[in-house]
């Protein structure tokens, strides 16, 4: 059995995201954010729950480092809650909150585990959704000011920096399709906000590098490699407008080459913009948004098979195929190759310097069995064959520099609830224990070994 090995200074870490895990929902000043909001409110989540208490790591923080230096876990990748910092969304600053995400950094560095710090994912203060959200050019003022605190008081400890998970569910999952917080359906509203997020991306990346010394920062964007279903024109189409609005899109813009013109026309003719175009683009925008960053995250799960016949009617049909042999619990075809294109693809197309998989894995229900062992080997093998084809495009010259497992432990997955389950540490959401699966077990090793069997 051959061995394969990763670069010397390949970075091997885990993911999780702030309202996902933290619980603490009203604790120490915290104020609401629009997750709180959303998830109270009936039938938003699929099975009625919330992210009040989700995994506690507010209060078992020092716990779950324990965890991850046990399993040799070398960097942890976390997201900090902007109104546990900023209660008011700008303004006072709550140093209870900052305290927090202090002790965490802290903890990670005694057990040398490395933090990758994500300053957004998507727990927006209500007062600011209150004042028009994402969807208002003034958040732009307000998040660089956030960035700035928190980059402040942790920036000589996090070398690390995402500015933004995700901007495509931000704009998209929150303002049209109206899935994830806050809960609008309105194209143009979503095209806004999209601007918005990419533009504080911008502003904040020399926030950053001024108050984090020779740290690294980048955005982290989620990529669903596409193709059609057959080669007829119409599908063709179909595959053509998929990817330009959920990966063009968002990437084109910031390695300088502004919104692709032809979804610009597609979304005038589906009337989210006026027939003269952007009305919330200023000329100077483009510049900031292309602010040169260090590295880019990128998210992968699956891949996208598009069919006209779908693809206007039925998105989660389009975003994974239903007839797929194999799939996970969320309904995601498992597709490693998918992977591999959407590396070989964005370096080729858009030469950036480093690339690191920011969020790879898969939801299986797995539990325990009498003996409290969770063998759970289709997430084992979903990790052990992204791996493979991360480590062939590296071999063919991918600067591919780390690799996040999503997720560390069990969480809140969104508008899913608790139904979900993408983590290597499996949580008994009742007692709050942890359980170490086969999954994670494997990962230590690969760990140990830099490399795969």
């Amino acid at each position: 059995m051959s061995k394969l090995t990763f670069p010397e200074n390949f970075i091997w870490g885990t993911a999780t995201s702030s309202y996902q895990i933290e619980g603490a929902w009203q604790e120490d000043g915290k104020s609401e954010s629009i997750w709180d909001r959303f998830a109270h409110t009936a039938g938003k989540i699929e099975d009625g729950t919330t992210g009040d208490v989700a995994c506690d790591h507010y209060h078992r923080w020092a716990e779950d480092i324990a965890l991850m230096k046990s399993l040799n876990i070398q960097s942890y990748r976390f997201s900090t809650a902007w109104p546990r910092i900023l209660p008011n969304g700008r303004g006072p600053i709550n140093q209870a909150g900052l305290d927090f995400y202090s002790r965490l950094v802290d903890g990670l560095l005694a057990a040398n585990i490395t933090p990758f710090v994500t300053l957004y994912h998507w727990d927006l203060p209500q007062v600011l959704q209150d004042e028009g959200g994402w969807t208002a050019r003034p958040i732009v003022e307000s998040y660089v000011e956030y960035v700035d605190v928190v980059t402040r008081h942790l920036g000589d400890r996090v070398k690390h920096w995402i500015t933004h998970n995700e901007p495509w569910v931000v704009a998209i999952m929150g303002h049209e399709s109206g899935e994830h917080a806050p809960g609008i359906k309105d194209g143009a509203a979503a095209l806004a906000a999209a601007h918005h997020v990419l533009l504080s991306h911008g502003a904040a990346v020399p926030i950053i590098r001024q108050n984090s010394v020779g740290a690294e920062v980048g955005i982290t964007l989620n990529f669903v490699p596409a193709e059609p279903a057959t080669s007829s024109i119409a599908d063709f189409n179909a595959y053509r407008f998929f990817d330009g609005f959920f990966n063009r899109w968002f990437i084109s813009p910031l390695y300088g080459r502004r919104y692709p013109a032809d979804i610009v026309a597609d979304y005038v003719a589906k009337g989210y913009l006026p027939p003269d175009g952007l009305p919330f683009v200023q000329e100077e925008d483009w510049q900031t948004i292309a602010t040169p960053t260090d590295f880019l995250g990128i998210n992968y799960y699956s891949r996208a098979i598009l069919s006209a016949d779908t693809a206007e009617t039925d998105l989660e049909k389009t975003l994974f195929s239903s007839v797929a042999p194999e799939q996970t619990d969320m309904g995601w075809e498992v597709y490693p190759n998918g992977l591999y294109n959407l590396l070989q693809r964005l370096y080729f197309e858009y030469q950036i310097p480093k690339i690191y998989i920011t969020e790879n894995g898969a939801s299986y229900s797995d539990g325990p069995d009498e003996n409290g062992r969770v063998a759970d080997k289709r997430r084992l093998s979903y990790l052990r064959d992204h791996l493979t084809v991360a480590h062939q495009a590296i071999q063919n010259g991918i600067p591919l520099a780390g690799y996040f497992v999503w997720a560390f432990m069990d969480n809140f997955e969104w508008n899913r609830g608790y139904k979900q389950r993408f983590g290597i540490v499996w949580v008994d959401y009742e007692t709050q224990q942890r359980t170490i699966k086969d999954s994670a077990l494997w990962y230590k090793e690969v760990i140990a070994r830099n490399g795969l069997e």
